[in-house]
């Protein structure tokens, strides 16, 4: 039997569930291909985000990501991927749909640096 803590606690995993409409972006996140040198790697999506992971090059770099559907990190007014650190050292942003341009903006992450 749940103790009251317990079901305190389910109840409110269900309205951070229902909150963030996790039901809805399982459907319309898009699938992301990513370079087989690559490892991603999943993390908690803390501060607002849906979706958070890191990638990885073969060569030891990293690139956070992160999704945000509800401008809770910034402002884009529809839901966009965010890389840091972008190619300039800075952010930089994508539309979710633009997995493309998102798998593009890593690679040029990772290149930063080089000459």
């Amino acid at each position: 039997m749940m103790e009251d803590d317990d079901l305190s606690l389910v109840r409110s995993r269900i309205a951070v569930e229902k909150g963030m409409e996790y039901d809805r972006w399982c459907k319309e996140i898009p699938p992301i291909q990513f370079p087989a040198t690559w490892q991603v790697q999943v993390i908690p999506p803390y501060l607002g985000a849906v979706v958070r992971f890191v990638v990885w090059s073969k060569r030891g770099k990293r690139v956070s990501v992160y999704l945000d559907c509800y401008d809770n990190l910034g402002f884009r007014g529809s839901p966009y991927w965010e890389i840091c650190p972008a190619a300039d050292e800075d952010t930089e942003r994508f539309a979710m749909a633009d997995t493309a341009g998102l798998i593009d903006g890593i690679k040029r992450s990772f290149r930063r640096g080089r000459r």
